[in-house]
């Protein structure tokens, strides 16, 4: 016989863990079904742990407005919970006057976005830069005092214990391995959706599909669902620095058509990492994905990075972890917003879909929780 809960959500990261929150907190019955053994384990444990201002994405873009919106939710959130995370800001840097023009985009369109007051862009003159870091060699950079990074795994926690705290279940090493529409599902009454794990089987009204990787797999478990969009995968590799850090803020170059370039991000003790690149991937055989970082990229990075600094040492850099980007544009392929799918698009009442929920789902992970709690609270 088949368990009955209100609300399923599939995927224990980040943003699964922020829309259960959210859902929990406006009196929702809600599961969290993690295929994983931990929390946080899959996309949300391999990026930079930068918290993002909102500088890159088209105005009016769920992005934009879920960056600049989650961003400022993020702080709070931290700041109510004791997550550490500290907001050191960053220089995003033009190391060549073609570059110049770039620059005065991103600034126009943080603007756009509502990246103002005392969060604003700061343009920089070569001599203002050198005089926050000497070791910076461009042509002028833009300043963001709002950029930050966190501690990922303390946030994960965090998100999990309010979600748990305000009623929400979250039960590990739990896959969803299928599901569908229930016989006289898919709108009114309760019981409309099917959710299958490998230990049991439940009927739930509503059902967020914020499993990441294989969001496109689950949605298609779901019997009758269109509309389902392509899946790529952008692998970003990163290499640690050997040694002390000659930066306080975290450099970013002007970014580059699938990712932000090879940016030095700090960690919370201090540590300095380069990365990620974008290294186009697929699956293995086995559908896995592959993590480990090739040495020989090394040759790439010292490039990269000597076009800021150039003072980078042979032999400091070291292969240290990589990510998977879950991309819904190929390589070519102009960057496209974050997807969250409704009946409107599917067909089928009470499910959610979460694509393409890359950088800056991190970010954003509050916004898009409350997002997804409004629309199955209007019924959308």
């Amino acid at each position: 016989m088949a368990q009955r809960v209100q609300t399923v959500v599939a995927g224990g990261g980040v943003v699964g863990l922020a829309v259960a929150r959210a859902l929990a907190l406006r009196g929702r019955e809600v599961l969290v079904l993690e295929a994983q053994p931990h929390v946080g384990a899959g996309t949300s444990s391999r990026h930079s742990g930068v918290v993002h201002a909102g500088l890159y994405y088209p105005p009016g873009s769920l992005k934009a407005e879920a960056c600049v919106a989650g961003r400022r939710a993020l702080y709070r959130f931290c700041d109510e919970h004791g997550v550490a995370y500290a907001r050191c800001g960053k220089l995003v840097v033009a190391t060549e006057p073609s570059q110049l023009p770039a620059l005065r985009s991103i600034q126009r369109q943080a603007d756009a976005n509502s990246v103002c007051g005392a969060d604003a862009l700061q343009y920089l003159r070569p001599e203002e830069v050198r005089a926050r870091e000497p070791a910076l060699s461009c042509v002028g950079a833009l300043f963001s005092p709002s950029t930050g990074i966190v501690d990922s795994h303390e946030l994960v926690l965090a998100l999990q214990g309010s979600a748990e705290a305000h009623g929400a279940t979250v039960a590990l090493s739990s896959p969803v391995v299928g599901g569908g529409v229930a016989p006289g599902g898919g709108g009114g009454g309760g019981g409309a959706l099917r959710v299958a794990t490998p230990e049991l089987e439940l009927l739930c009204d509503e059902f967020v599909n914020c499993a990441g990787h294989g969001a496109q797999r689950l949605a298609r478990a779901i019997g009758g669902v269109r509309a389902v969009p392509p899946q790529h995968y952008a692998k970003g590799n990163y290499f640690s620095l050997q040694g002390k850090t000659p930066f306080r803020h975290l450099i970013y170059p002007v970014p580059e058509q699938a990712g932000l370039g090879v940016h030095a991000t700090l960690d919370l003790g201090g540590q300095c990492r380069f990365g990620p690149d974008v290294e186009w991937v697929e699956p293995r055989p086995c559908g896995s994905l592959d993590f480990d970082v090739d040495p020989s990229r090394a040759e790439m990075f010292y490039a990269e990075v000597r076009k800021y600094w150039p003072g980078l040492p042979d032999g400091a850099l070291t292969p240290d972890y990589a990510g998977v980007r879950p991309k819904i544009q190929g390589p070519g392929e102009p960057s496209k917003d974050f997807m969250v799918q409704t009946e409107r698009e599917h067909g089928v009442k009470g499910l959610v879909n979460l694509y393409g929920i890359e950088s800056p789902g991190l970010t954003s992970s509050l916004a898009l929780g409350n997002l997804v709690a409004s629309l199955l609270s209007s019924d959308v």
